[in-house]
């Protein structure tokens, strides 16, 4: 009796670790989300806080209607992206194998582009921007019958600008299935909660420190991606390499007696499958937050180091300048 309870005890553990992997490819893009989410709330609160005082209320159904439209525009290009990338593997079955991993590496690159820029710029630019969105308004507010359409164009831009930024990151692990996009949903859920508490309830919260530490954990979700972009643009020219006798010489890197080499990447610096393997817990979360990988080779290790390193030292000096 004993025997058979702690078998299904550890069936239960073993069950709830398997949930739990599941749930860890949601923690990047909820906390990326979470992030843009109260970014872009706080806009929204700025503009809707200067229509009270300028007693011009009756303009919010232009600010709800700009989220609403954001929010539909971001979700649909998502679905577009997502069908893009389907129908053409679908339709290309020759191509596939090089295309997906491939397509993700694009995706991968343009999600570290965008995400890095609004890492740093925004940063920046966090000190002014209660100024320029006021400021923008006062000229929009004052010119009567265009008003709604300004302050609607205003929070659209918003949330596009967040929503793109996010459906790319998204792209970039259309892979992993659909956590990701509930990850994605969870933190826009958390950040109008955040939002309601700070504008409706007025409760109290160190915006400062919240953007400074998910900043931090945002530089090493980006740092991740580096290693995982390189992975994937290695895999395709692999297996490009192997369709036919022209493309050998795309794998210029060989390592003798080696099990598994890469294409580009050079000789593998750490594998530690065994010991802390990226698939399962808590390797998978590592994997997520801070771009884990049981096999790393030499030019992902330099790119993670160097990218790390560059951004962080451009970061660490925007929040400590005197526009940050």
């Amino acid at each position: 009796m004993h025997l058979l309870f702690l078998c299904k005890l550890l069936f239960k553990l073993l069950s709830q670790l398997n949930n739990l992997m599941d749930f860890s490819l949601t923690l990047p893009t909820f906390l990326i989300t979470l992030r843009e989410g109260v970014e872009a709330a706080l806009v929204v609160g700025i503009v809707m806080a200067y229509l009270k005082r300028a007693k011009r209320s009756h303009l919010n159904r232009w600010v709800f209607a700009g989220i609403a439209s954001g929010l539909l525009i971001s979700g649909l290009v998502g679905v577009l992206f997502n069908w893009f990338m389907q129908s053409i593997g679908a339709n290309n079955p020759a191509i596939s194998p090089v295309f997906e991993p491939l397509l993700e590496g694009i995706f991968s690159v343009a999600a570290i582009a965008m995400l890095t820029w609004m890492l740093i710029w925004m940063t920046k630019q966090s000190r002014a921007m209660k100024g320029k969105i006021e400021g923008s308004l006062g000229s929009v507010v004052d010119e009567g019958r265009k008003a709604g359409l300004g302050i609607f164009g205003l929070i659209l831009f918003a949330i596009l600008r967040e929503g793109f930024e996010i459906v790319l990151f998204i792209s970039a692990k259309f892979q992993e299935g659909l956590m990701p996009a509930i990850g994605a949903v969870s933190g826009i859920v958390a950040a109008t909660a955040i939002a309601i508490a700070l504008f409706k309830f007025g409760i109290k919260i160190n915006i400062r420190a919240f953007f400074k530490i998910m900043g931090f954990m945002l530089l090493s979700i980006v740092s991740g991606l580096v290693i995982s972009a390189l992975a994937r643009f290695d895999t395709a020219l692999r297996i490009l390499s192997q369709s036919d006798r022209k493309s050998e010489a795309i794998c210029f890197y060989y390592e003798h007696f080696a099990r598994e080499r890469s294409c580009v990447l050079g000789n593998m610096v750490w594998d530690s499958s065994k010991v802390l393997p990226a698939e399962k817990f808590p390797g998978v979360i590592l994997s997520s937050l801070f771009g884990y990988t049981d096999k790393l080779y030499l030019v992902q290790a330099i790119a993670y180091v160097l990218f790390f390193a560059i951004v962080g030292t451009i970061y660490y000096r925007s929040l400590n300048s005197k526009q940050a």
